[in-house]
């Protein structure tokens, strides 16, 4: 065999190997685009905690740790939901999705309004809303109001429309978790779950 021939019978099995990874490559890539489109979409998990959707809010009126009146449960003037944050300053998964918070504020300004609530000595949370710049939200100390919407656990959310319903609410870990209960909303169900189930019996879902 000369060394042309070697040559060439080398570069044919290298390319022959390419091509057979190429292959390997678009198969993995093609199976994760299945999967991908096989994974149904994660919301906060809702419990059958406090009132339920499409029920009134509890009606409260409290006061915020900057003074400002904060009234929950009824028609809001200008138009805009409500979304109350139920957080802790001991909870790092509160801080952690301090950012989504602030982020989503500024994306939905125009039609939800976002409140901070907690419970516990006035003092601390003050301290907190120092150390986390969060002087910009309505921040309300109120163990009435965790009682009134049956705080399970932290962080929990509870989104109430203009008109003071509970349009959607569950634990919420994550920013995902944190939009789906705008989007739930928007598909006119209570929690992402539901759209799921919806989906799975109309034979929408892959």
């Amino acid at each position: 065999m000369t060394g042309d021939t070697a040559l060439i019978i080398s570069t044919t099995l290298l390319w022959t190997l390419v091509l057979v990874l190429a292959a390997a490559v678009l198969a993995l890539a093609r199976q994760i685009g299945v999967l991908h489109a096989r994974i149904a979409p994660v919301g906060a998990l809702a419990l059958p905690h406090g009132p339920a959707v499409g029920d009134p809010s509890p009606h409260l009126v409290l006061e915020a740790l900057d003074g400002r009146a904060l009234e929950i449960g009824a028609p809001t003037g200008d138009g805009r939901s409500i979304l109350i944050f139920f957080l802790s300053p001991t909870c790092p998964v509160c801080r952690e999705l301090l950012p989504a918070l602030r982020s989503l504020r500024r994306a939905e300004s125009a039609r939800l309004e976002i409140v901070l609530a907690s419970d516990g000595l006035a003092e601390d949370h003050a301290a907190y809303v120092q150390s986390q710049d969060l002087a910009s939200f309505p921040y309300v100390v109120s163990t009435a109001l965790g009682l009134a919407f049956r705080v399970p656990r932290l962080p929990w959310a509870v989104l109430l429309d203009p008109a003071g319903r509970v349009r959607s609410k569950g634990l919420v870990n994550t920013r995902e978790h944190l939009e789906s209960l705008l989007e739930a909303d928007e598909r006119g169900l209570a929690t992402l779950q539901d759209w799921v189930a919806v989906a799975a019996a109309n034979g929408e879902l892959p």
